[in-house]
């Protein structure tokens, strides 16, 4: 079993990989609550040594003492604070590159989470986590506190003693018995909370389109229900938790209160000293701290499993592809007989540095198709890549070699630059000629700051076309011997369609390096650029040659292209 298949493991984990912060950390806390217990102690003997007696001399040296004592307490929370505080940075951090790692896997994560609740669980359910390193060492210091003014209080009075001793166990395990369902309310508020995160992600994605066909008013009202949902799943947590918050303060108030008012009548009675009455309300009244934090702890303790439990599933989810060993020879791809979603019994054969248009009427099979070659799972039939079976080739191997660029591509925030390729450099030229062909240095010369123009995320100050073409020229840099594009010009006008085609032609199939491309489109611009067309009709191949041929001959394929 993973050491994370579970929320509980992700919490020892935590645990075991900041120990040495996180018990200095406890520690310091631990001294700096016996010394905050020690000063109405303090005070109360000052008052009956020194201050009832007359003694000068007493009175300086508790005076002193307690100095001494309100200096370790200063130090002690400071350099605790630090411990603790970098134990939980870090565990967070940590959580949320692992979390990253996994959701970017080369092999693919398989979940059914939409991209906002994976971004929920990298950041809100990391953070909720990561809290636990703050509850242990809050729990154990409140811990030293009432174990010490017990002490004190039973050395004062029996009774006293015994009734913080019995009554803090029987407040706790009333309480307790409310954390399940505050469990269950804070990961369903988590839940809700993440799709309504990733519907509000494909919404901002698609904006645009939705403009288009008028559906924003419909997406507005969709985002709307969800995000209800979600409003109230999230007051229903809260009023859980602040009704087991007021329970709690309520009953350490109480306790407290009570413990104050038993010393008032033992010092009317005689059966305490003034100094002792001093201190056991001076006791009662630090107590309330310890005993609300001790009271609140099931709270706390339900809210870092709901989201450990969260992380846990992503982190234990499979990948989707195997560990691939294979080395193809060479980059010609070869479908055989191969069923996905609507393609059904789909041929094709991509050669070495041809460059092979694809056509599909029917929407669901261009993008079967494009997700296929990018992931190559859940297929019955061969998708053979340099003659091996693609999800056998080594993933960083095959990312190397054939590249599928899907529709839908992200930019991210940055500079033009940045967006298209990694590195400071051109790559010897190559970053200009990608811009060229895919049409996005015309993106640069419309900004006075040219290729370190600022691209907000996702590219939103950026049009339709910008977005595609600046997606192009990345993909284009990459320069991998086989390229898959899936409609990559939809958002361009003619005049810039006509350049992309040209531009792909003239980069990729220009010489003789090789390069083999693959684009799925319907547009007649980029069929006429490539050397063959397939037309897939009803996930088969219905015909397949020039585009010129097709149109002419084809009346199927000319319906599809020239609609």
């Amino acid at each position: 079993m993973s050491k994370v298949s579970t929320g509980a493991a992700v919490l020892r984990r935590a645990v075991a990989r900041n120990g040495r912060r996180l018990w200095t950390g406890t520690a310091l806390a631990g001294v700096y609550q016996l010394c905050a217990a020690l000063v109405p102690i303090l005070v109360g003997v000052i008052v009956d040594r020194a201050v009832a007696t007359g003694a000068v001399t007493a009175l300086l040296a508790w005076t002193a003492t307690l100095a001494l004592v309100y200096l370790v307490l200063v130090v002690t929370y400071r350099f605790g604070a630090r411990n603790l505080q970098r134990a939980i940075a870090d565990e967070g951090h940590q959580l949320r590159v692992e979390l990253a790692a996994k959701i970017l896997h080369p092999r693919v994560l398989r979940t059914g989470r939409h991209t906002g609740d994976l971004l929920a669980v990298t950041t809100t359910d990391a953070e909720y986590t990561s809290y636990l390193l703050d509850h242990i060492p809050r729990v154990t210091s409140a811990l030293v506190a009432v174990t010490v003014s017990a002490v004190a209080l039973l050395l004062i009075s029996t009774p006293l003693g015994l009734t913080v001793l019995i009554a803090i166990p029987v407040v706790l395990a009333v309480l307790t018995l409310t954390a399940p369902l505050i469990a269950r309310r804070v990961k369903e508020q988590q839940d809700q909370a993440g799709r309504a995160s990733a519907l509000a992600t494909d919404l901002v994605t698609g904006l645009r389109p939705l403009r288009g066909i008028g559906a924003q008013d419909a997406g507005t009202g969709r985002y709307r229900r969800v995000s209800r949902h979600s409003l109230a799943a999230t007051l229903r947590a809260s009023r859980t938790q602040n009704a087991y918050l007021g329970a709690s303060t309520m009953l350490s108030s109480l306790l407290a209160g009570g413990i104050a008012l038993m010393a008032g009548w033992f010092a009317l009675t005689g059966r305490i000293t003034v100094g002792e009455f001093i201190t056991v309300i001076g006791s009662a009244q630090f107590l309330v701290e310890p005993f609300g934090v001790l009271a609140v702890v099931p709270g706390w303790t339900a809210a870092a499993r709901a989201a450990a439990d969260r992380v846990a599933a992503v982190l234990r989810a499979d990948v989707v592809l195997p560990p691939g060993t294979a080395v193809p020879d060479g980059c010609e791809l070869r479908l055989t007989d191969v069923t996905y979603g609507p393609l059904a019994g789909l041929h094709l054969h991509v050669r070495a540095g041809e460059f092979v248009g694809v056509v599909a009427p029917r929407s669901a099979d261009a993008e079967a198709l494009a997700r296929l070659l990018a992931v190559p799972d859940g297929h019955t039939g061969d998708v053979l890549l340099g003659g091996e079976r693609l999800e056998t080739v080594d993933r960083d191997r095959a990312r190397h070699l054939l590249h599928s660029e899907p529709h839908r591509t992200d930019l991210f925030t940055g500079t033009l630059a940045t967006n298209v390729t990694p590195h400071d450099d051109d790559g010897g030229g190559r970053l200009d000629e990608a811009l060229r062909a895919a049409a996005a240095d015309e993106v640069a010369h419309l900004h006075p700051a040219g290729l370190r123009m600022p691209v907000t995320e996702r590219g939103a100050n950026l049009s339709g076309g910008q977005r595609q073409r600046v997606a192009l020229a990345r993909a284009l840099l990459a320069g991998p011997p086989l390229l898959v594009l899936h409609d990559p010009t939809t958002a361009v006008d003619a005049v810039t369609e006509q350049a992309v085609a040209d531009g792909i032609r003239s980069l990729r199939h220009g010489s003789d390096d090789g390069y083999g491309t693959v684009v799925i489109t319907s547009s007649p611009t980029l069929l006429a650029a490539t050397d063959r067309v397939v037309f897939v009709a009803d996930g088969v191949v219905a015909a397949e040659g020039a585009h010129a041929e097709l149109v002419t001959h084809d009346d199927s394929y000319r319906r599809a292209v020239l609609r």
